[in-house]
């Protein structure tokens, strides 16, 4: 076992997410997330209390290291990128990532949002918080861009960074669907149409 309570509870929400990633919050079982991370089920309920505060917590998690990814991704001193190109890359990132095999990469957001909806409200509300979240930090980028001069855009910043995130939310979606990246490519020339260079 770990070191720390942080460690052991931190170690439990990894060895659950990839599963839950692959099959759902309501398609994995209590005893394969318990089986994944090695543990009885008095040291998950000690940790957790319940299936619904462990999905909560997951999700806060997920938004929290989701945002540190923003912030890094979109740090202009660290990338020497105009705004555009940052925001560029960070839809080519979400492409090549939601189009790969490997779980771990996948959008928890795009996973658990229409499933947990109605099953949770506090998972719902905190999917919903970390969204609005995500859209901020675009949405400062894109007003970066119009400062910078290296794009503009016919929407105000806020609403251009609000349509783009739920296109690619809705192009993750029908990838999932239809299996290949064509809806994923296209959102990518729309963003690139969207996202109008100097």
């Amino acid at each position: 076992m770990r070191d720390t309570y942080l460690e052991n509870k931190l170690h439990i929400l990894q060895a659950g997410r990839r599963l839950i990633a692959q099959k759902g919050f309501t398609g994995v079982g209590l005893s394969e997330i318990l089986t994944a991370a090695e543990v009885p089920k008095g040291s998950f309920y000690h940790y957790f209390g319940s299936k619904e505060r462990y999905g909560l917590e997951l999700i806060e998690q997920y938004v929290a290291e989701y945002l540190q990814a923003l912030d890094r991704m979109f740090d202009a001193h660290a990338s020497n990128a105009s705004a555009r190109e940052r925001l560029l890359r960070y839809w080519g990132h979400w492409l090549e990532t939601q189009c790969c095999e490997m779980l771990e990469h996948k959008c928890l957001v795009v996973k658990l949002s229409a499933e947990v909806a109605d099953l949770s409200d506090d998972m719902r509300v905190a999917l919903h918080t970390g969204t609005n979240a995500f859209i901020a930090r675009i949405a400062a980028v894109i007003a970066e861009g119009i400062a910078d001069a290296s794009l503009h855009t016919v929407l105000a910043p806020e609403r251009t960074a609000q349509m783009l995130y739920q296109m690619w939310l809705g192009a993750s979606l029908l990838s999932k669907l239809s299996r290949d990246r064509v809806a994923l490519d296209a959102a990518m020339d729309v963003t690139r149409c969207v996202l109008v260079g100097p």
